[in-house]
Formats: structure tokens, C-alpha cells, sequence
């Protein structure tokens, strides 16, 4: 499949074996090597395309290594943050559907960044909001992955007046992608520790 050309919505991640390129308008995922690779970092230099980002390689595990596949179980949040919290998960899952389906990332994006101006959260305030939308997710019947999760939690910072903690990011061997919260030191909020796996690559507002 050809590549779509480079825009101002694409991010190039460059590993030390492949290239993924991310548009952040549409979610559009294109894993990239070889020529194919070499075309696009040429058509970036023409491009209003932002440089493309280094991500860590760490040495090939050849699948020795395990992560966990499961959270821990949420404990109950306060009842105020459980009435808000299923709200704007309900508003979330809400944005997600409305609209085409080809633009639900680029939409959902919008959303985790509707607070990118205001003052980041303490440790203590983003874990409370993070652990306040997953209790909300084991309530609904409906998928909540981590980037439902993490737009809700960034909105729900935003509502009290917090933002600019959103993360969406890339890991090697296997590459895969994943989207978080981080408190105002840009330290990941309720995640495992294998996040610091992840180098962050979605455009800064």
C-alpha cells in the first residue's frame, strides 16, 4: 500500500528496524521499512511534517519478556467523582460514535486535548480523576480501551481546571501503540511500570 504524503496531522516514529507514521486527524497507523521507509523521510524533508521522533529500542527480548495485561482492580472513587466520572465517560463514548467512523481518533484526540492550556494536576489529582474513570468503565457496557480512558480522564482534569497531561505514544519489540495520563512531573498516572516503555510522540498543542 503507498504511503499518504506527509502533512502537518502526521508523526514519524523511527525505531532502528521500521518507521510508524501516526495521522493524528484521522488515526491512520502505517508501519514503514525499507525503500518505503527511505520515500517518506525524503518527502518529509518537502513536507510541513514535524521531524520525526527517536523512539527507544531496547535489545530484542525474542518474547522472553512478559507484561501485564490486566490493571489492578479500582478501588470505589468519592461519590462526587463517580457522578462526574461516569458523565463525561458517557460524553466520551458519546464523541467516539457520533461523526465517521475513519475520523473517531482525530475526534477523541480533540477531546483529551481540550484542557492543553491550563496547569497540570497534581500526582494525587490525576490519579484520582484516572482511577475515577476506570471505576465509571467497569460500569458500562461498552469498550473502554486507552484511548477512551485516557480522553476521559483528560477531559475530566480539564473540568476542574487542569490539563495538558495527555500521552500517546509508541513501544518496540512488538511496536505498539498506547495512550495515557501523566501528572504535572510527566509521570505516568495509575500505569504500569512498562509504560516508561512507551516513548510519547503525539504533537504537543
Amino acid at each position: 500500500m503507498r504511503p499518504p504524503l506527509p502533512t502537518v496531522h502526521t508523526v514519524t516514529a523511527l525505531t532502528c528496524r521500521a518507521g510508524v507514521v501516526v495521522n493524528y486527524r484521522n488515526g491512520e497507523t502505517v508501519l514503514l521499512t525499507g525503500d518505503a521507509l527511505n520515500r517518506w523521510l525524503a518527502a518529509l524533508e518537502d513536507s510541513p511534517a514535524p521531524a520525526p521522533v527517536l523512539v527507544h529500542d531496547p535489545a530484542v527480548s525474542w518474547g522472553t519478556s512478559e507484561v501485564p495485561v490486566r490493571l489492578p482492580t479500582v478501588g470505589r472513587p468519592p461519590l462526587a467523582w463517580r457522578i462526574v466520572a461516569t458523565a463525561v465517560l458517557a460524553s466520551t463514548l458519546a464523541v467516539r460514535a457520533a461523526g465517521p467512523r475513519s475520523e473517531r481518533f482525530g475526534r477523541l484526540r480533540r477531546l483529551a486535548e481540550t484542557g492543553s492550556a491550563l496547569p497540570p494536576p497534581s500526582a494525587a489529582h490525576a490519579s484520582l480523576a484516572v482511577r475515577s474513570i476506570r471505576w465509571a468503565a467497569g460500569n458500562v457496557p461498552a469498550r473502554v480501551a486507552c484511548l477512551e480512558e485516557s480522553a476521559a480522564a483528560a477531559l475530566l482534569l480539564a473540568l476542574g481546571g487542569r490539563g495538558g497531561v495527555w500521552r500517546h505514544g509508541i513501544a518496540t519489540d512488538p511496536i505498539r501503540l498506547h495512550a495515557w495520563i501523566c501528572d504535572g512531573d510527566g509521570r505516568p498516572v495509575e500505569e504500569p511500570a512498562h509504560t516508561d516503555h512507551y516513548t510519547p510522540i503525539n504533537p504537543r498543542p
